[in-house]
């Protein structure tokens, strides 16, 4: 299993020189990938920074999880996610999910029919990325055109699902896909069996699982885990989430956290490993100048059991 940061703690700042600070600390820690999500209201646009992370940033992968596809017309997206591309020294990955109702509600728009939404949206991203042109007519989007130039790289892309639906649609289309607030049984027997099976009908590789989880190594755990329950509570409340929770056998998204001692936490992220995770991407919660460097010494000490990214 790789491992990467995730940073989207950053994101509330939205300080570009935060999360380039960040993203050049993770590369020279031998960290193999950097993430970044996308608020819908936020105002905080991923790719943008990310275009300028990647001015610094010399070989460690970058990447979006996730940007919400509703807003963003998927050529308009493909057009953005290829001139980032072009201008980084990094390989990007274009990680996108359908966000959720409540969050489009908040901008007018109006979550009918998610499913058919994302199969039209990546008939015409996809061979944009990898073309450059497209000639699509759907229920939801019609384009037609050719980009002024076809892509040397193109970037990969990951696609959050959960569901039966979304996850046959993301291992039949795309690379992968990118979770958040799922854990290591759903994982092994929800997730990855799907995932695996559409891309495996469709001839194509085996996909990427990434998968982004609060981690703290901490001798107050239940405080931890209360902690991430209470200002993590929203999510909760979403219902592809609760769903989520309901296989995992917890109610609150403190319950997932890798949380505890150095062993405790070593062990889920073995779990995750076990359970098919290919990239994880660490969330780091920690209250304290001790608890920071503790996780960061375990993560230090994955990277080297299972291989990291040669610093530099």
């Amino acid at each position: 299993m790789k491992l990467g940061i995730n940073g989207t703690g950053l994101v509330q700042r939205a300080s570009v020189a935060a999360v380039e600070a960040d993203a050049k600390q993770a590369e020279q820690d031998g960290f193999h990938s950097y993430w970044l999500a996308e608020h819908p209201t936020g105002g905080f646009d991923a790719l943008t920074v990310l275009s300028l992370v990647g001015q610094s940033v010399q070989a460690m992968e970058l990447g979006t999880a996730i940007i919400p596809t509703f807003p963003r017309h998927p050529m308009t997206l493909a057009g953005q996610a290829l001139t980032v591309a072009s201008a980084c020294k990094s390989p990007l990955t274009l990680g996108i999910g359908l966000s959720h109702a409540s969050m489009m509600a908040a901008l007018g728009i109006a979550f009918d029919k998610p499913i058919g939404h994302l199969r039209d949206y990546l008939s015409v991203l996809m061979p944009l990325i990898n073309t450059g042109a497209v000639d699509f007519d759907g229920d939801f989007y019609s384009s037609h055109g050719r980009f002024f130039k076809a892509p040397e790289v193109p970037p990969s892309v990951l696609v959050a699902a959960l569901g039966p639906q979304a996850l046959k649609v993301a291992g039949h289309r795309c690379d992968g896909t990118t979770l958040a607030w799922v854990g290591p049984k759903t994982i092994a027997a929800h997730i990855k069996p799907r995932l695996f099976e559409a891309a495996a009908k469709a001839g194509r590789g085996e996909p990427r699982i990434l998968a982004t989880l609060p981690i703290c190594v901490t001798d107050n755990e239940r405080m931890i885990r209360t902690l991430i329950s209470k200002n993590l509570a929203f999510y909760a409340t979403l219902p592809s989430y609760k769903a989520m929770f309901v296989r995992e056998g917890i109610s609150a998204p403190g319950d997932l956290a890798l949380v505890g001692s150095a062993a405790k936490v070593e062990d889920g992220l073995e779990a995750l490993a076990a359970a098919g995770v290919s990239d994880y991407a660490a969330s780091a919660f920690t209250t304290n100048e001790v608890e920071a460097s503790a996780t960061a010494d375990l993560l230090s000490k994955k990277l080297i059991d299972w291989g990291s990214r040669d610093p530099h």
